[in-house]
């Protein structure tokens, strides 16, 4: 990043709201649905509920922040409920000041995005992605060509993918959801060279006529010296992203694993820009700005 960065502040507030009807004693699960703590995104207060007389472990991943609740749940009725107030310090460059990082000179935190994953064969994209996007001038802007050629190409269809989709897959059918937009993206950015990871998160300014607010899958890429956000979909608005997991692909990153026998509702999101310690209520709003997820210490 160069000289010209600055920083947006935003408070927002978000709840999750799961419920499951468990049919196995002693039924296992491992949630991820608390807001990461990262230099730029500080939990201001949070409010978990469990309806279970459980015994819950917390967990930190240290290389991602990503925060897990594991708990036994009994048969029976399960609900766990979430309730958080996030302000986010969002580091903001000019896109034009963004190189790519060549493969020698990346951070070796990054490297792990390079490779193809479970569903995101990058591999198999290699010579596709070298004829869509080789030739382009590299740097921020060819990461956005990426992602702006995925968002033309893919259509998105609610409940038209399953979780064996992959990035392939959808290259094929050219339909999909956030997680599947994500996937593509990812594997066309580590198949010419460029660190990509799958995020999710809850996003502020989703279009009501796909649903009702769920969680969100979008990409972060390794560009000049950070992450930078990018919603392949389209559905939202990033600078209203709070992210809860970071990883290679969805694999890494759900909002529940489940080990047993178990009937769920789908869950309830809600997600609100509040005034922050200012008294000051912000919107997140579209900018052309690149938008990074580093630490604020960056700056």
């Amino acid at each position: 990043m160069t000289s010209q960065k600055q920083a947006t502040s935003i408070r927002l507030r978000y709840h999750a709201d799961l419920q499951y009807d468990v049919r196995s004693p002693g039924c296992d699960f491992i949630f991820n649905v608390q807001a990461a703590r990262t230099g730029q995104q500080h939990v201001v207060s949070e409010k978990l509920e469990i309806s279970q007389p459980v015994q819950p472990q917390y967990f930190v991943d240290p290389a991602t922040n990503s925060r897990y609740l594991r708990l036994r749940a009994d048969e029976g009725p399960l609900r766990v409920y979430c309730e958080t107030v996030v302000d986010l310090l969002l580091h903001r460059a000019p896109a034009a000041s963004l190189p790519e990082v060549p493969v020698a000179q990346l951070p070796a935190g990054t490297l792990p995005y390079l490779y193809p994953s479970r569903y995101c064969q990058s591999d198999r994209l290699h010579r596709f992605a070298f004829a869509q996007f080789g030739g382009l001038q590299q740097g921020y802007g060819r990461v956005q060509a990426i992602r702006d050629w995925v968002r033309s190409h893919v259509d998105f269809v609610s409940n038209s993918s399953d979780g064996n989709t992959s990035a392939v897959d959808t290259l094929v059918t050219k339909q999909g959801v956030c997680r599947d937009f994500a996937h593509l993206m990812i594997a066309l950015c580590r198949a010419v060279n460029i660190p990509a990871r799958f995020a999710t998160g809850i996003d502020y300014g989703a279009d009501p006529a796909l649903g009702p607010p769920d969680f969100h899958a979008y990409v972060e890429a390794f560009v000049g010296d950070g992450w930078f956000m990018f919603d392949p979909s389209g559905t939202a608005i990033p600078m209203g992203f709070i992210r809860l997991a970071t990883g290679r692909d969805a694999a890494d990153c759900a909002f529940a694993s489940i080990f047993g026998s178990v009937e769920w509702k789908s869950p309830l999101i809600g997600i609100e820009p509040i005034a922050g310690a200012d008294g000051v209520r912000r919107m997140p709003e579209h900018c052309d700005d690149a938008l990074s997820t580093d630490a604020a210490e960056r700056l």
